[in-house]
């Protein structure tokens, strides 16, 4: 498999190196880690993938001769997924509306899951029916969970956020005004105040066009959700998701774009445009504050652009 680095793709080893020695080391160990889940979950890996940005992803045959997908993590960063959060996510799904669970070993980081087609992004979409089908696809996931769990709760997210925002912000030289900060907590005690827990729901937290993969063993094309980040929630959340993604679209006229898509996922979902629009400019911050400390510099302050133009509308 050559040099441990180059089992991962140049982004998720330089996240793994921004966290230091823990990073360093599972650099280091992840051959053997491999070598290890191969022997114990009798896999062959037939070849590394490229989609990860936290993990090492590969195909593998199974003991009988399926395909799956082998996903070992990077040792937890703030800002990235929680392993035990995923696994608890995709074990309540079951395999409908999200990839299956077939293995998973929380110590090394490490699941086995059902292979799935291509993602969302690759198949040739125009950004509204990519709009439309991750629509379609994260309403059919946002189920009521009757079963006891241990999902992370919007609450303690909404708390995590007021920590994490201005804290990196600081830690970053204050790459953005204040006042843009001050907005995203502003809006944070909205969701707050507003988030209604009787109609809480499974949500994915990271529904992005890459994280949306063709089922294709289904006759007409059908998606299924992966790497969800495990929480309980209003389902706004995920549609801030949503407002925050094609960029390049986005920065071309930021507000009159992001109303526009603002009033689609309305119209798609049913879904208040005041959460909609509160969780987008959280998520353009945070994420866009996350993109400069992990290396996206132009990404990073893209973002910080368009947060900036939302903000003269929400004063």
């Amino acid at each position: 498999m050559g040099r441990q680095n180059e089992l991962v793709p140049k982004f998720v080893q330089q996240k793994a190196k921004n966290l230091g020695y823990e990073g360093e080391k599972w650099l280091h160990n992840l051959k053997d880690i491999i070598h290890d889940l191969e022997q114990r979950w009798d896999i062959h890996i037939k070849k590394t993938l490229e989609g990860g940005s936290e993990a090492f992803v590969a195909e593998v045959t199974t003991q009988d001769g399926d395909n799956a997908i082998l996903k070992v993590m990077m040792p937890q960063m703030e800002g990235n997924s929680v392993i035990g959060q995923e696994v608890e996510a995709l074990r309540i799904a079951n395999g409908d509306g999200y990839v299956r669970l077939i293995k998973e070993d929380i110590s090394q980081r490490a699941i086995l899951l059902e292979r799935l087609g291509p993602p969302l992004h690759q198949l040739g979409y125009s950004t509204q029916e990519e709009i439309e089908i991750i629509c379609s696809s994260i309403k059919y996931s946002w189920k009521n969970i009757q079963q006891p769990h241990q999902l992370r709760s919007i609450y303690d997210l909404i708390e995590w956020f007021r920590n994490f925002i201005p804290k990196l912000w600081k830690d970053l030289g204050k790459p953005c005004s204040k006042a843009l900060i001050d907005q995203s907590l502003t809006f944070l005690e909205s969701r707050l105040t507003n988030i209604n827990f009787t109609t809480a729901v499974l949500v994915h937290g990271d529904a992005h066009h890459g994280n949306v993969l063709q089922d294709s063993t289904k006759p007409q094309p059908s998606f299924k959700l992966i790497d969800p980040d495990g929480l309980i929630g209003e389902p706004s959340y995920d549609l801030g998701i949503l407002m925050r993604e094609w960029l390049d679209d986005l920065i071309e006229d930021p507000l009159e774009i992001g109303q526009k898509r603002c009033a689609l996922l309305r119209e798609l979902t049913g879904v208040d445009t005041q959460g909609i629009w509160e969780w987008g400019y959280i998520q353009l911050i945070s994420t866009g504050l996350f993109l400069i400390k992990s290396g996206q510099e132009p990404f990073g302050y893209k973002m910080l652009k368009v947060a900036e133009a939302w903000k003269e509308n929400s004063s």
